[in-house]
Parts: C-alpha cells; sequence; structure tokens
C-alpha cells in the first residue's frame, strides 16, 4: 500500500502534488491561464460554467513566493467542474395543418370603403 504520516493524533494519506505544467497540462490549459486562475481563485473571482470555484494549491518558498504545487485530487475536482453536460431537448411542436392563414392580422383584408 503506501505510507501514512501522523500528525497530531491524524493520519494524513500522502497526496500526489503536480507541478504547474503537469497541472495545466491535466487540464488542458496553458500554464499562463493556470496563473490566471489561480489568481481570479484567490480574490474569489474564478467561475467555471457560472458558478464559484475555489481553487486549492500549495506554494512554497519564503513569504509565499516560491513554486506552486497542485494536489492530483483538485485537478480531477476541476476536471469534473468543467465537463459540458447535455441539456435535455425539448420536444419540437409540430404546427395545426387546419389552422387559417395569417391568424395574427386582426383587420379586414383589402381597401378600406370610403
Amino acid at each position: 500500500m503506501g505510507w501514512r504520516l501522523q500528525f497530531h493524533d491524524r493520519i494524513v494519506e500522502p497526496m500526489n502534488l503536480l507541478t504547474s505544467q503537469q497541472a495545466a497540462d491535466a487540464l488542458g490549459i496553458s500554464v499562463l491561464t493556470l496563473y490566471d486562475w489561480l489568481g481570479q481563485s484567490d480574490v474569489g473571482e474564478f467561475e467555471i460554467r457560472g458558478e464559484a470555484v475555489t481553487v486549492e494549491y500549495y506554494q512554497g518558498g519564503h513569504k509565499g513566493q516560491g513554486r506552486i504545487r497542485i494536489d492530483e485530487t483538485e485537478i480531477c475536482r476541476l476536471l469534473s467542474l468543467m465537463k459540458s453536460q447535455p441539456k435535455p431537448q425539448r420536444r419540437r411542436q409540430i404546427p395545426k395543418k387546419n389552422a387559417a392563414p395569417f391568424q395574427h392580422i386582426t383587420a379586414k383584408l383589402g381597401r378600406p370603403d370610403d
């Protein structure tokens, strides 16, 4: 199986952290787009399919300005949010054949009598 780490009376499972390039490749976007998504997520403006989404990621280094790592499960979550789902199709109404032509015209056709 894998290893486990005990941290403050909790068992922590190991994570598969991806680099920015690996995460972007998995999502099918460029690294710059991924950075843009993370920036939008930080200020609460990131949306996928009209719903607000927060992206969880790790950033190491002094003052949090180091390399970015994203958990593989977070990538799977984002991919599931990006998945297109077909809308149910509406049944097309068949026009009535015995309907009189020009039903929307309420005035009598022809020249008015003087």
